[in-house]
């Protein structure tokens, strides 16, 4: 059996916002279906390098596949080599016999999917006259994030904070090109908190950046960068009263801004409003009102990958990208 090989430009020529969005969903509503299974997460640090590697994985029986994803942020690349600070690999099997279907290029996928998620709890979560988004990070991730919410939202204006400032003109110069929106560069998490409707933290943290005083009712805010213990962008206090979303519970309360928020006894698991795919299904009503206080905590989930990969697997057949080669 042939296995196909894609590479980064093979997978971008394969993916959109738009397909990754509505992908991302059906991977949300298997889940909640109880159709994935997902074991957990492994995670490994090399704080002599300043990284991380995580390594997610699923089955999705509706499309009866495996897969597995490595992916690693070593925050140094870019500053003391070329390598972009996000890598990773996916890896697909038949779920039906084993055999290896595709390798590709995962960097991009990992980070077009979760801007995905993002933008989607954002359309169930988020108040439907958010005109203003504040965002903290100026990577990869932050921009994403963006590109996903102005897919789904009618976002007027972006004001972005960075503990490294050097990257925001760039920042600016890329997402007002890509989105026609315009980008205020912010001295402050205060300034970039003031007047936001939507805020959305890409940072890999470690204490928090954005105190409880800072959010207003009627806010929507998006945790995606605490995804592992001992990460943390958000004051455990915005948690108390708020309606708290994850796309994961299982993984957002061993290793997301929920299980700050629980260490720190603010809330219980209890507490926990639900799953995405909940809302998705039409199971628990997303936003009910005007004036709450709305968290959605990402951490990521191999079935995002599973049906993200797929897609792109799909289309680069149906294009002729890659390279086929054997491994039996």
């Amino acid at each position: 059996m042939k296995t196909m090989l894609l590479c980064m430009d093979d997978v971008r020529s394969s993916l959109s916002m738009a397909a990754v969005i509505e992908a991302v969903e059906e991977g949300y509503l298997a889940f909640e279906e109880g159709k994935v299974q997902q074991p957990d997460i492994v995670s490994m640090e090399m704080p002599e390098h300043h990284g991380e590697t995580d390594i997610k994985s699923c089955y999705n029986a509706l499309n009866e596949s495996v897969s597995v994803k490595i992916a690693s942020g070593f925050y140094d690349n870019g500053k003391t080599n070329d390598l972009p600070t996000m890598i990773g690999t996916i890896l697909l099997f038949d779920g039906r016999t084993g055999a290896s279907v595709c390798i590709m290029d995962g960097s991009l996928i990992t980070a077009i999917r979760t801007g995905a998620a993002g933008a989607i709890s954002s359309k169930l979560l988020a108040r439907k006259d958010s005109k203003t988004v504040a965002v903290f990070g100026g990577g990869g991730q932050a921009r994403m994030q963006v590109y996903g919410l102005c897919q789904v939202m009618d976002i007027e204006t972006i004001k972005v904070y960075s503990q490294y400032p050097h990257e925001l003109a760039a920042y600016k110069a890329d997402v007002e090109k890509e989105t026609g929106r315009q980008v205020i560069l912010c001295d402050s998490v205060e300034m970039t908190m003031e007047d936001a409707d939507i805020a959305i933290s890409t940072t890999p943290s470690k204490e928090f950046l954005v105190n409880s005083s800072l959010v207003k009712p009627g806010m929507h805010i998006v945790a995606v960068g605490a995804d592992m213990a001992g990460k943390n962008e958000w004051d455990p206090q915005i948690f108390r009263g708020a309606k708290v979303v994850g796309d994961s519970i299982a993984q957002c309360v061993s290793r997301g801004e929920m299980r700050n928020a629980i260490v720190a006894k603010v809330i219980a698991e209890d507490d926990i409003y639900g799953e995405i795919g909940e809302i998705l299904a039409g199971k628990k009503a997303g936003r009910e009102s005007a004036e709450e206080i709305t968290i959605f905590d990402t951490t990521g989930m191999g079935i995002q990958d599973n049906v993200t990969a797929m897609r792109v697997y799909e289309i680069a057949k149906e294009k002729g990208l890659g390279q086929w080669f054997e491994f039996l």
